[in-house]
């Protein structure tokens, strides 16, 4: 049984990312993506990273949520 809290921090940490709000943030601004570009297909993910953000999003897990919120903060375009 999966008992970790779903929360971005931990989905940061599941991908082995720096997990800071601060790191957090970082990855988002240096890593946007086009329109026309999935998550999933974004060149910057490991294949275990890739594969583990494909899982949890095609057994719409708890984690999907969280998946798709970070899926659209790297198309929101971003401020200077």
């Amino acid at each position: 049984m999966d008992t970790v809290e779903v929360r971005m921090t931990n989905l940061f940490h599941q991908l082995g990312l720096d997990a800071s709000e601060q790191g957090i943030a970082n990855f988002i601004h240096a890593h946007h993506l086009p329109a026309e570009v999935h998550i999933v297909d974004a060149p910057f993910w490991s294949e275990a990273q890739r594969q583990f953000l494909d899982e949890m999003l095609k057994a719409d897990a708890r984690w999907a949520v969280l998946v798709d919120q970070l899926n659209e903060s790297l198309h929101e375009p971003h401020r200077a």
